[in-house]
């Protein structure tokens, strides 16, 4: 008989969350510069990524619970694909592509998990991968992605010595998920926790006895009361992004916007690059929206954001770690720089907020209990939000896979319930990107969404350089060619220099794989002492 282990509670909700209209893939895409040789992929493949055994097990559900089971049948040939674009095999018909698969069920009977090499596209090659979300979350998908790539083209074959995340991957007793985040931050957090409501009470106590957790009524009766109060969490503005889904989808992803403007306008601001970049997603949104003659007055666009929960001194593995926060976009504020201040406060108020901590134990209990109640609940919190959105920063240098160089690097994690779009931002080699993912049927062309991206930040980047200030932004009030700060004092009304907002002076905190998921993942702190705010926005 195969081997098998018991799915993780946590991991095990992500696993029944699958709806015809919602799958719960991490569906991503990375393009190439040239030819990817096929024979080098399958090696790193086979000695870099299958050291994981989650990529040589199936997902098995059954009366008693799910499990992880060895395929005995395992054969990599049945999880990679060569197939081509039709037509001019551009970038168009590359993001049809992808929609179309990220449309497509994975094969239950296998590892959930497949990647497809487009060998015809723009001159060079794109791979595209599905992962279920079951298997991992984005960061740990990301490491493994990023674990079969070489700093050079002409980089050794694969050994299968340089896999950096964990291999091992954590065994579950039903409680596990809660020790992951209890052990590393103490008791006193933890005590704070468990006065927050009864589901952190319920965790505490069965942790001390876990015989408690046979009690499923009980559990049951403690995840419909947090359910209320996540039902009692007012709606967001009904817009064209609402809507049952239907089955099929569609992708777009946006040309590479300097990451060293980005850090430069936000340290000019006191805001950081998370708040620049959230501010251009609702900026596009609400452009979208007066593109189809909606009202945009007073609107406001929910979006849950995920939050990576691994602690700091524990190596990453596979496996779900991580909460979720709901962010209001204000997409009615027309002037840019307001809503990028209202974007900063509305961040500001969620870092305190234990909302990924509730959202990640009542994944855990919800992966306890009968699944008609695990869907009930996941409905109600879906139906409070119009979006999912990451940012998650990658490497800041160029990587090579299967003797070709990564030119550009997208992905999208999976909606439930009823929520119909995703939005990515990822950073890569200087530069960071965006993406969306939308159901057919409510939005038909995102790309009408991500080419006004760009527009928004060059908007608020030029207003920037237009505002009056009462002294000079951080990054040129100590600069040694500018007056001393006491001149600022003289001057109240002097204007930031062009080259405020494009110097990338000033070192931002390093961005790697193993920071957390957003929205601390890609942030910079605000710069030190009082945030130098345009005069019409203090």
């Amino acid at each position: 008989m195969p081997r098998r282990e018991r799915i993780s509670s946590v991991d095990t909700a992500w696993l029944r969350m699958d709806s015809p209209g919602n799958l719960m893939m991490i569906v991503g895409v990375m393009v190439f510069d040239g030819p990817l040789d096929v024979q080098r992929l399958r090696d790193a493949i086979s000695a870099r990524m299958l050291k994981f055994p989650r990529f040589r097990q199936r997902a098995v559900e059954e009366i008693t619970g799910a499990f992880w089971e060895d395929d005995a049948d395992f054969d990599l040939d049945s999880h990679l694909s060569r197939i081509a674009l039709p037509g001019q095999a551009d970038k168009a018909e590359l993001e049809r592509m992808v929609g179309e698969l990220a449309s497509t069920p994975l094969d239950s009977a296998r590892p959930r998990w497949h990647f497809h090499v487009v060998e015809n596209y723009d001159g060079g090659a794109a791979l595209i991968v599905r992962i279920h979300h079951c298997i991992a979350d984005g960061i740990a998908l990301i490491g493994v992605l990023l674990s079969l790539t070489d700093e050079s083209a002409d980089a050794p074959s694969p050994d299968g010595t340089a896999a950096p995340l964990a291999t091992r991957e954590p065994q579950d007793d039903g409680l596990a998920f809660l020790r992951q985040v209890v052990e590393p931050l103490g008791e006193a957090t933890a005590a704070a926790w468990r006065l927050g409501g009864t589901v952190w009470t319920q965790f505490w106590r069965a942790m001390q006895d876990p015989q408690q957790i046979t009690d499923v009524a009980r559990l049951s009766a403690d995840v419909a009361a947090e359910a209320a109060l996540l039902a009692a969490m007012p709606n967001d503005t009904p817009t064209c992004f609402k809507g049952r889904p239907g089955a099929l989808k569609r992708v777009a992803w946006s040309e590479p916007l300097p990451l060293a403007e980005v850090k430069a306008l936000g340290k000019a601001l006191g805001c950081s690059v998370n708040d620049v970049l959230l501010s251009c997603v609702a900026g596009a949104l609400r452009h979208y929206l007066a593109s189809r003659g909606e009202s945009i007055d007073g609107v406001e666009v929910r979006a849950l954001v995920p939050v990576n929960l691994r602690a700091d001194a524990l190596e990453p593995s596979l496996g779900n770690h991580f909460g979720l926060v709901a962010l209001l976009l204000p997409v009615g504020l027309e002037h840019p720089l307001e809503r990028l201040y209202e974007v900063r406060r509305r961040m500001n108020q969620l870092k305190g907020s234990h909302q990924a901590l509730l959202t990640f134990g009542l994944l855990g209990m919800l992966g306890l209990c009968p699944r008609p109640l695990q869907t009930m609940v996941l409905d109600i919190l879906a139906r409070k939000a119009t979006a999912v959105m990451t940012n998650v920063p990658g490497p800041q240098q160029a990587l090579y896979l299967a003797g070709a160089r990564l030119a550009q690097t997208m992905f999208w994690v999976p909606q439930s319930g009823d929520i119909c779009m995703g939005v990515s931002i990822l950073s890569y080699a200087g530069s960071v990107q965006f993406g969306v993912i939308t159901d057919r049927k409510l939005v038909p062309d995102p790309q009408g969404i991500v080419d006004r991206f760009q527009p928004e930040f060059e908007k608020a980047l030029l207003l920037t350089l237009m505002e009056a200030w009462e002294e000079p932004p951080a990054c040129v009030a100590h600069h040694p060619a500018e007056a001393p700060p006491s001149a600022a004092k003289r001057a109240p009304r002097r204007r930031a220099p062009a080259r405020a907002a494009h110097s990338p002076r000033g070192s931002a905190p390093r961005e790697t794989a193993h920071a957390a998921e957003p929205p601390a993942a890609a942030t910079d702190p605000p710069a030190p002492g009082p945030a130098r705010v345009p005069k019409r926005f203090r």
